[in-house]
């Protein structure tokens, strides 16, 4: 089955944004630094990174990970440090992934069309127009910065799309298969011989897990590659509501009962999965040796002075949303 392109299209940006890597930065001295300006937070290449452009993401991801479930996670969390850390590692990484990217364009020749510009150009304004007053103060930014954030980015969606447009897309129910089961598994063969007891006579194969699974759960959703060799092997090759004989692997015996040999929501989730891996596979054989070729330098003193600002008045947190609205209408 051939991954649908609108669907495909959909879960490009969560693929870049979750598995690519940025610029590792080397060790920085301030002799390095010196070259960069006041405001300057890394240069990659021969690309800077100003501070408004990294709070920018700073304030995003500040609010889209600062909650869960209604919850304000800045005012439970208990360790001060731990979420302001973490949000300031992913800017950075996602700022440097995104220039890293553009630059290996750049080398590409790359480059955006009158339409792309012409987009860029709408989604910083409608995000701009977002913001309040404050917003706007904390994060010192303008239009045309914003403008120059969406082109950025929209360079980088155009180079992962170049570089994994060749990759097969084609992938069938057999493969990206997710089955839902039962099991039991103990680690004796004692054990495995009393299961076989219990079973052989009819019993519940709920009631005997309940007594003998040593696994942390009796419930499970697998895919191919989940299991060892021999138990996915066997459970593959049952049928809804069959039950398996004692599968004996490395480490212990199992027992699989089959609830739903295809789940096919779930199977079709695993297809996008499957598809993903290998875009990310055939961009990084460019990016990785590309990213090896560049120099990069990171202003430690302005960036370990930058805090994350805890404001009720700074709730912004759709610049990505934005651009998805804008470039995948």
């Amino acid at each position: 089955m051939k991954i649908r392109k609108k669907r495909r299209a959909e879960c490009v940006l969560l693929a870049v944004m979750l598995c690519l890597n940025g610029c590792n930065f080397g060790e920085t001295s301030a002799a390095f630094a010196e070259d960069l300006g006041k405001s300057d937070v890394f240069r990659i290449g021969d690309t800077v990174c100003t501070l408004p452009k990294a709070k920018v993401y700073l304030c995003n991801y500040q609010n889209i990970y600062g909650s869960a479930y209604g919850i304000n996670l800045w005012e439970h969390e208990t360790d001060d440090n731990s979420l302001e850390e973490y949000v300031k590692d992913i800017t950075i990484s996602e700022l440097t992934r995104v220039i890293c990217m553009d630059e290996l364009a750049k080398q590409q020749e790359l480059t955006l069309t009158e339409e792309e510009e012409k987009t860029a150009r709408t989604a910083a304004k409608a995000y701009y127009d977002s913001l309040t007053k404050e917003e706007i103060s904390y994060m010192e930014i303008s239009e045309s910065i914003l403008e120059e954030m969406y082109r950025d980015y929209a360079l980088a969606q155009k180079l992962y799309t170049s570089l994994t447009e060749g990759v097969n897309d084609e992938v069938s129910d057999d493969e990206a298969r997710v089955m839902e089961a039962q099991q039991i598994y103990v680690t004796t063969k004692e054990k495995a011989d009393e299961v076989k007891k219990e079973l052989k006579s009819e019993k519940e194969f709920l009631s005997v897990a309940a007594d003998y699974n040593e696994a942390p759960r009796i419930e499970m959703k697998f895919k191919r590659g989940d299991l060892p060799e021999e138990v996915e092997k066997a459970a593959f090759a049952l049928d809804d509501d069959e039950i398996s004989k004692c599968i004996e692997a490395e480490e212990g015996f199992y027992f699989i009962k089959c609830t739903d040999k295809f789940n096919q929501e779930l199977t079709d989730e695993n297809k996008l999965t499957i598809v993903q891996q290998r875009e990310k596979e055939a961009f990084d054989d460019t990016y990785e040796a590309f990213v090896e070729t560049l120099q990069s330098v990171l202003n430690t003193q302005l960036w370990t002075a930058v805090t994350v600002e805890q404001n009720e008045n700074i709730t912004t947190d759709s610049f990505f949303e934005v651009y998805e609205k804008y470039y995948t209408e």
